[in-house]
């Protein structure tokens, strides 16, 4: 098994990066959220500067927020400072279109835009269609041979994050490697349908390197789930459930999805235009009220909604739990689980503890 590090983006995160590296973690993890963290690039490059072994990946890009030429630029670029340590992960998008209002990105344009990405990485021409004029015209990477600019040399793998059964089948399509926040069964029963889209591109079809994106904790002793510094490591990534149902519930995300709780919907709507309304702001957006501390910190208030028992899923527990939680998720087609931290202290802790209560037990010493 291998692990990483993901920490919302913040631009001293390389301090975070350099530890995880010392400690024995494999891989980083940049998320892209351009309204509520640091730029993902900005911070992957002071990352790249500064490290030398560890993989640096983004966990993920968003279509939308750039257009691909721009997205294989900033890629190739890393790519230069950390030739060969850089992984590109796309998905159709939260946050990043979620604190803006819009859903996510359409499955047929996720493919489309994967594609081109791809190929631009890939050295080759693409046609591309510009959103102003509609024109389609040729483009590529136009130096890649040139020492100064960026590094096409050595491949950079291409991740999707998929979770629905069609954004599954493009990750057999096009994919290198698969990044899901699901879990068991969640897992194992993708495989097949990722199958099915590498089929329909006539790829030979390999299990991809899989992600899994998890809340994570190391507790310690006298510590269970409901412990004061358990809640507020690990409630942000509770409550991002939270903020899925209210967009399901407004019809702003995923509004073919059902409401599995409308009871719960129902309150985080009154707990969030309070909040608003609290704070003397319009409840016409309040998107970017429920959005407020997304996988980094727990508003006033919303601690009441952190669900203690469902935090039990996640890569938490003392470290005979973790290594046998470890083990159910390589034996449900897991390859590497990348470990949510929450803010900087968070992260500290996190690549200190789980170094040590993990990574130190299970890695075979030279």
């Amino acid at each position: 098994m291998d692990y990483g590090i993901c920490v919302p983006n913040y631009i001293d995160m390389w301090r975070e990066v350099q530890a995880a590296e010392a400690a024995g973690f494999t891989h980083a993890w940049f998320p892209d959220s351009q309204l509520i963290w640091s730029d993902t690039y900005a911070a992957m490059a002071l990352a790249a500067e500064r490290t030398s072994t560890i993989k640096l990946g983004t966990l993920v890009s968003i279509p939308s927020n750039r257009i691909a030429p721009v997205t294989a630029s900033a890629m190739a670029t890393i790519n230069k400072l950390a030739p060969g340590r850089v992984i590109l992960s796309l998905g159709t998008g939260y946050t990043g279109r979620n604190t803006m209002g819009l859903p996510s990105y359409p499955v047929a344009r996720f493919r489309e835009y994967s594609q081109q990405v791809r190929d631009l990485l890939n050295g080759e021409d693409i046609l591309f269609r510009d959103d102003v004029t509609g024109a389609e015209r040729w483009i590529r990477l136009i130096h890649p041979e040139h020492e100064d600019f960026i590094n096409l040399k050595d491949p950079i793998p291409l991740y999707l994050a998929a979770n629905g059964p069609k954004a599954l089948g493009v990750v057999g399509e096009l994919g290198d490697g698969w990044v899901t926040t699901s879990n068991g069964a969640g897992v194992s029963n993708s495989f097949p349908l990722i199958e099915q889209g590498a089929q329909r591109a006539g790829r030979t079809y390999e299990k991809p390197y899989t992600v899994q994106l998890t809340a994570a904790c190391v507790l310690r002793e006298g510590e269970t789930l409901a412990s004061e510094r358990v809640i507020q490591r690990v409630g942000p990534w509770d409550v991002m459930t939270e903020h899925t149902l209210w967009e399901v519930s407004q019809g702003h995300w995923g509004s073919n999805l059902p409401i599995r709780d409308a009871d719960l919907a129902a309150s985080y709507h009154r707990y969030i235009t309070e909040y608003a309304e609290a704070r003397g702001r319009p409840t016409d957006r309040l998107y970017l009220d429920v959005h407020e501390g997304h996988f980094s910190f727990l508003k006033e208030g919303e601690e009441q909604f952190v669900d203690v028992a469902a935090m039990g899923n996640g890569i938490i527990g003392h470290p005979t739990e973790l290594i046998e939680k470890i083990e159910q998720a390589e034996a449900s087609g897991v390859d590497h689980l990348a470990l949510a931290a929450h803010s900087p202290q968070g992260a500290r802790e996190l690549i200190e503890d789980f170094s040590r209560a993990v990574i130190a037990r299970t890695t075979p010493s030279s």
